[in-house]
């Protein structure tokens, strides 16, 4: 994760733009999202909106959009390719978690793929399973929508007042104590991350 925290922070304009869309639509498009770090990525984008990297409204657009057509698209890989999904390996080894999934989409329909978009293991797996329900494309597209729109939304001025919080302590105190605090402001994310998916995991 630092390796990943590194790399994206070392990057300028159309890279980053296309590095962070690529990694939150995967994260979102492929039923085994949940082992790529797309949220991580769209925090990151946030910081170097921050530090003059890229464009704030731009690295907005990026991570909404990418989201949104991620998700449609993992809708239908779950409507063409449901059942061969299931049978595969390294679904089988969540199969609690999946049905889990599955139930809060039998019960709460449209708003299960809305407050799915803020749990790793769900975002990566509830449009597929929302495709194989048969749920109706518009219905799914439109809660798929809101939540794309607020959680990118929300990640992404997650990095920036993250990162704005380095450029006023590298103006005020210099450099070194910017550093400092960036490296606490980066620990603090890849912590963060680390212990949701463990937590996800766990439950």
């Amino acid at each position: 994760m630092k390796g990943l925290t590194d790399w994206l922070l070392g990057l300028h304009g159309i890279a980053v733009y296309a590095m962070v869309g690529l990694l939150v639509f995967a994260e979102d498009a492929l039923f085994v999202g949940f082992v790529l770090p797309g949220e991580t990525a769209a925090v990151l984008g946030g910081v170097t909106a921050a530090v003059g990297h890229t464009a704030l409204p731009v690295i907005l657009m990026v991570v909404i959009g990418a989201a949104i057509l991620g998700d449609t698209v993992g809708f239908e890989v779950g409507r063409f390719f449901g059942p061969r999904i299931l049978e595969s390996r390294m679904v089988a080894r969540r199969k609690d978690k999946l049905e889990s999934a599955r139930k809060q989409l039998a019960e709460r329909g449209g708003t299960a793929v809305f407050l799915g978009r803020f749990v790793a293991f769900f975002r990566a797996t509830m449009p597929a399973l929302a495709g194989m329900s048969g749920m109706r494309y518009l219905k799914f597209l439109a809660f798929n929508a809101a939540g794309g729109i607020v959680w990118g939304t929300a990640v992404v001025l997650l990095g920036y007042l993250a990162g704005n919080s380095y450029a006023r302590v590298e103006k005020t105190f210099g450099r070194a104590a910017a550093l400092v605090v960036a490296g606490i402001v980066v620990v603090a994310i890849v912590v963060w991350q680390v212990r949701k998916r463990r937590k996800e995991h766990v439950s």
